[in-house]
């Protein structure tokens, strides 16, 4: 049993963004009289989880299900509704902007796309001395590039391409590249935010077995965000489980994989093809995908779970831990209802 204090925790983060526009665009006519109504996006709804000082913690689920605005919010990018986020025990998330720099140097972001998050106008030298000059400012110049030398060697990048520029790389060589700027300041922890969705197949398996990698050479913790479930497998020593902000499920990659307890990641999973099975067994949801800024009531889930029943329209499942040590929140799960 691991009794050591988590790297990262967040404690019922809540993160709602009004996309109401000006006070003229609030205002509507329903039922002869003038209204004033606010439109908000509830993209994280009360989500508590941890990351273990080592592991691969990824966050899965469908496309708007609040995965990167989660990640965000523990980078510090986004401010909380409410909730906490904790790094090693200590509040990060209420920190002022001075407060927040001696955790830059331990918390950095690889993002999705490496051309757009590269500056088109900075060689890879500007690129990466950058910020190691900044957080370093007593660092010397023969320093510095030798710190460059040594990570962009780490990474796979010739270091004789230093005075390149991001357009002259191809989109593997680029994300390598956005790699070596998140490693530049021997992080501990790092948030990569679908690092491998844009990139061809061939080069994905190159970036994940690197990324893998330079976490047993730096002894680094992910936060994995992604929507490949194959990926997942391959790099995960936990998964969390989101739909539409809220957290269905967190357990370990082999519970989940092979025991996926609730109705929505049993449905999930059920998509994935397996070798040699003739017939695909794919769970069939009913319904359409509510939206963010109009939640069911009770469990989020329960207008396309074919297990819901009233208790689940009412009443907002709580996250249970189960006998296997992972979490999940389904009253059906809960009660021990036979889900065949």
């Amino acid at each position: 049993m691991n009794t050591e204090q988590p790297l990262v925790s967040i404690n019922n983060v809540v993160k709602h963004f009004d996309i109401s526009g000006g006070l003229l665009d609030q205002f509507s006519f329903k039922g002869g009289k003038l209204r004033r109504e606010k439109t908000t996006v509830k993209a994280v709804n009360d989500v508590s989880l941890f990351v273990n000082k080592g592991e691969t913690l990824s966050v899965v689920g469908e496309s708007g299900c609040g995965k990167s605005t989660l990640a965000r919010v523990i980078m510090g990018l986004y401010p909380p509704n409410s909730g906490q986020v904790l790094y090693e025990g200590q509040r990060i998330d209420n920190l002022s902007h001075n407060q927040w720099l001696p955790f830059r140097k331990k918390m950095q972001m690889i993002f999705q796309d490496p051309y757009a998050s590269l500056n088109p106008r900075k060689t890879v030298r500007q690129t990466l001395e950058e910020p190691l000059r900044f957080h370093n400012p007593s660092m010397t110049s023969a320093e510095a590039a030798d710190k460059i030398a040594e990570v962009m060697e780490q990474v796979g990048v010739d270091p004789v391409w230093i005075t390149r520029y991001p357009h002259e790389f191809s989109g593997g060589q680029r994300q390598r590249i956005s790699i070596a700027r998140g490693l530049i300041l021997d992080p501990q922890f790092i948030v990569a935010d679908e690092p491998v969705s844009a990139l061809d197949v061939s080069i994905q398996a190159q970036i994940l077995n690197l990324l893998m990698e330079l976490a047993q050479k730096r002894d680094l913790t992910y936060l994995f965000i992604t929507h490949d479930l194959s990926v997942v497998n391959h790099i995960s020593d936990r998964v969390a489980v989101l739909y539409l902000g809220t957290l269905c499920e967190l357990a370990s990659t082999h519970d989940l994989f092979y025991e996926p307890r609730h109705p929505y990641t049993r449905a999930l999973f059920s998509a994935i093809p397996k070798v040699g099975e003739k017939r695909a067994k794919h769970i069939k949801l009913k319904g359409e995908v509510p939206t963010p800024v109009h939640l069911p009531t009770g469990c989020v889930f329960h207008g396309r779970c074919v297990y819901a029943n009233e208790r689940c329209v009412r009443e907002v499942p709580a996250l249970v831990k189960l006998s296997n040590g992972g979490f999940v929140a389904c009253h059906g799960v809960e009660e021990n209802r036979p889900m065949a």
